[in-house]
């Protein structure tokens, strides 16, 4: 009879056994909370022309409502992230939960596009939060090598919320009315009610940073870089207000003619930020994560914007039509972020990571070759945004790999919600191509190629090896302990199996 050797993990385990119903719990609390975050967060979209109508707005008056989330989430991700670090995961998603759910709530109360914005901003705070502290929660709670599958499962959370969303509008608006879909939105806070009373604290920060602080009663801070000293704490006070100031120029027409240079002013204040953040040695692991996400979020989020305006205009489908091929696109995201999570703990973070958007390539182009056949498009939607959106299931595990307990919330919901403003970059410049070709073929240009990019990004670890210019030190992956991680709960862990133990591959 052949001995397993020590250390070697139980591979007749069913995997499942070894996540405790704690665990299960947690994963399914951060999972309705990110479910209701998704559907919060596009129920703009689906009434912004109702709104319209009764506000009086112009189209582009009404655009700028869905950008106002984008205002305020770089500030959202960072400091309810250092909320997170200082006092605890579940601390810092209870706050987001009820941030952006009485934001909703506020959107029905709205009586014109002012105070209709100013509560989207508040969306866009809570929202933003939610992402870095569901994240970080769930994979600091759940076992070492199944944390590509939580953050797999926990992702697929938003696409269900979106399609949730979509079918809630079918049923709500046509009776009720637009307002109704946002008083939705406070069902949330039954869940921060629920989450507060019944979950523990995540096990690696519980671990790692609560003995700590117990035993010397210091909280960390990952804010501190940035108010050492009366002068920089100032400077730094002033660098947020031009930052956002100019954000907000960019997205509402306040800022039409100087978008060029508005956007660059942003840029570099974000810049500076990421730089103060990083500190000496991490400054250019902030910036490379930064512009790799901004790039996965230009590639994906041309479809996700624009998809149902190109079949309404370009193929001429009438509404119905439209909602069939998105409950494909939406289904479909989910499949790949489960998908994800499952190739992600088999080959590794990174090279499921590139697999799979090399993988998607081979469906862009048909996507947009089709134009007589529902069933075939929405055949080849459910594929493509299965391996190109759904593989956003295990970015957050890739991003936060690459940070420390003391700050990993923190340093992910800023480099994160930074990146994400490619997401309101990317439906404006996939208009801006489709003014010399159809918006089909602009749509499939810009996701092939930007999806190229972000495979070379990712597959050549390119953010690591530029860390590691400055920082030879940097391990290979935060949450991937030598000892084991946190998460696993030694108990449970079946003999001879190491709770720590991923594939080779997973930084």
């Amino acid at each position: 009879m052949t001995t397993r050797p020590a250390g070697t993990p139980d591979r007749t385990r069913n995997w499942w056994r070894e996540v405790t119903p704690g665990q299960w719990k947690a994963m399914f609390a951060a999972w309705i909370g990110y479910l209701l975050d998704g559907f919060d967060f596009v129920l703009i979209t689906l009434v912004l022309t109702e709104i319209a109508d009764d506000f009086h707005l112009s189209t582009a008056t009404a655009a700028s409502l869905i950008s106002g989330a984008f205002i305020t989430r770089w500030l959202g991700g960072a400091v309810l992230g250092a909320m997170g670090d200082r006092y605890g995961r579940r601390t810092a998603m209870i706050t987001s939960i009820l941030l952006y759910s009485l934001g909703t709530f506020a959107c029905g109360f709205a009586w014109g596009y002012t105070s209709l914005f100013v509560a989207r901003l508040v969306i866009g705070l809570g929202m933003a939060g939610e992402y870095s502290a569901s994240v970080t929660y769930v994979l600091e709670s759940w076992p070492t090598r199944w944390r590509n599958r939580a953050s797999g499962f926990l992702i697929s959370g938003y696409a269900g919320g979106t399609v949730l969303a979509a079918e809630f509008y079918q049923w709500v608006v046509p009776h009720w009315g637009w307002r109704w879909m946002f008083w939705i939105g406070v069902l949330p806070v039954l869940v921060a009610l629920w989450v507060r009373r019944s979950l523990p604290e995540a096990g690696d920060w519980q671990q790692q940073i609560g003995a700590v602080t117990r035993e010397e009663g210091e909280r960390p801070n990952p804010f501190r870089p940035l108010f050492t000293g009366r002068i920089r704490a100032w400077a730094n006070v002033v660098l947020a207000a031009v930052a956002s100031t100019a954000l907000f120029c960019v997205f509402t027409p306040v800022g039409a003619g100087s978008v060029p240079w508005l956007s660059v002013v942003a840029a570099l204040c974000l810049i500076a930020f990421a730089a103060q953040l990083g500190g000496r040695r991490g400054w250019l692991l902030y910036v490379s994560l930064m512009a790799t996400v901004f790039c996965a979020f230009l590639y994906s989020w041309p479809i996700q914007a624009l998809l149902p305006t190109y079949l309404k205009t370009d193929l001429g489908y009438a509404p119905g039509q439209v909602t069939d091929v998105m409950f494909y696109a939406g289904f479909g995201t989910m499949a790949g972020c489960w998908l994800a999570g499952f190739v992600g703990d088999r080959l590794g973070t990174r090279r499921a990571y590139a697999c799979t958007l090399l993988a998607s390539l081979a469906f862009v182009f048909p996507v947009f070759a089709v134009r007589d056949s529902l069933p075939a498009l929405g055949v080849l939607v459910f594929g493509l945004l299965a391996l190109s959106q759904g593989i956003s299931g295990i970015l957050p595990k890739y991003l936060a790999g690459h940070f420390p307990t003391a700050t990993r919330a923190a340093s992910l919901g800023f480099v994160y919600n930074v990146g994400a403003l490619g997401g309101a970059v990317a439906p404006v410049l996939g208009a801006h191509l489709a003014e010399g070709m159809s918006l089909g073929r602009a749509l499939a240009v810009l996701t092939f190629g930007l999806t190229l990019v972000v495979v070379i990004l990712v597959g050549g670890n390119v953010p690591q090896r530029l860390g590691r210019l400055v920082d030879r030190q940097a391990p290979d992956d935060h949450l991937v302990p030598e000892a084991g991680g946190a998460g696993g709960l030694p108990a449970e862990t079946p003999p001879g199996s190491l709770a720590g133990e991923v594939p080779p591959g997973s930084a």
